[in-house]
């Protein structure tokens, strides 16, 4: 039984590029870039003698620049994860990484493997792009997640502090303190701008427009409606707070239903993916006697056409609206 190593190169070169992006990530800006941290990243910088307003511009800077950089050739299809990652390297440093890693790729294919010229390029151009995205993608739904789980909380913060008479941008500043990020740094924000005269409701609808984020929309419009027909805030917030938690608590219900659906979805998907990678590793020339038959290629494409429809649907199946 002759054994292939090539599936395995492709493996552990794609595994060795996502490691890099995020070890890079960490070099460059350290563990106050991590997410959930027990100092928000804008109080770092603030402790650390930076001015306010430099604060404020960085975050903003950070804040906008990806989707200000979606006329980039292919950026487009990374601005609005990256936007909702907060990623702190610039549109072009992250072109740039992508080219590295592509290039790295290129260099292990061509040490490792024997592929042709033309499928050593495509495969590491593929790898570096999609290696950037998958990495971006993840920290998105981490961040997304995370402000999901700080919000009701949040909100119960700012409660507590209108009722002991604070005003609601004191409120905020009290939230921008004491949360930790992600939430902290972008509460801090909205706190730093109304400082500096923007509207409060106007930056939480900024906020939630940003990360597409019902709960925060909710909060937005709530502040808004309060602040044009008046009423007891602290009132509206806290029942607020208590539909966003119980909203929250459906939602992981429904995934821990749903989780069976997803995981054989996920099984029914990469099964024949990873037959196909056993069979190359083990057996090599499996294929030989089929593979320069006319009816070949046409089965191998319908069969990667079934496989991306029953990932599809099994998404459209589990993607239940909360």
């Amino acid at each position: 039984m002759q054994i292939s190593a090539e599936p395995l190169i492709y493996g552990l070169i794609f595994v060795s590029v996502l490691v890099l992006v995020e070890g890079l990530y960490l070099t460059v800006f350290g563990k106050s870039i991590s997410l959930n941290s027990r100092v928000n990243r804008r109080l770092e910088m603030l402790e650390k003698g930076t001015a306010r307003e430099e604060v404020l511009e960085q975050l903003r800077k950070e804040m906008n620049q990806h989707m200000n950089a979606r006329g980039i050739p292919l950026y487009a299809i990374l601005a609005d994860k990256a936007q909702k990652a907060n990623i702190a390297f610039t549109p072009k440093q992250l072109i740039m990484i992508m080219i590295l890693l592509s290039v790295l790729a290129f260099g292990g294919l061509t040490v490792g493997t024997q592929a042709a010229l033309p499928a050593r390029l495509l495969v590491s151009v593929l790898m570096g792009v999609g290696g950037v995205y998958m990495w971006i993608n993840n920290k998105a739904k981490k961040r997304l997640g995370l402000i999901e789980e700080q919000l009701p909380d949040a909100v119960e913060l700012m409660v507590r502090s209108l009722k002991v008479g604070h005003p609601f941008v004191s409120a905020i500043n009290i939230v921008a303190r004491e949360v930790p990020d992600p939430l902290g740094s972008e509460f801090g924000i909205i706190a730093d701008e109304a400082a500096y005269g923007r509207d409060v409701a106007e930056a939480l609808k900024d906020l939630a427009e940003r990360m597409d984020m019902q709960d925060l929309r909710f909060l937005a419009v709530a502040v808004t409606i309060q602040q044009q027909s008046g009423g007891n805030l602290a009132e509206i917030l806290a029942g607020l707070a208590k539909v966003i938690r119980s909203r929250f608590k459906l939602f992981r219900r429904v995934k821990a239903i749903t989780a069976e659906a997803k995981w054989s979805g996920m099984f029914l998907s990469g099964f024949p993916v990873a037959a196909i990678l056993l069979i190359s590793v083990l057996k090599p020339d499996y294929y030989d006697e089929v593979k320069e038959t006319a009816a070949f290629i046409p089965a191998a494409i319908g069969v990667g056409g079934f496989l991306i429809a029953n990932v599809i649907f099994m998404r459209i199946m589990v993607n239940i609206k909360v």
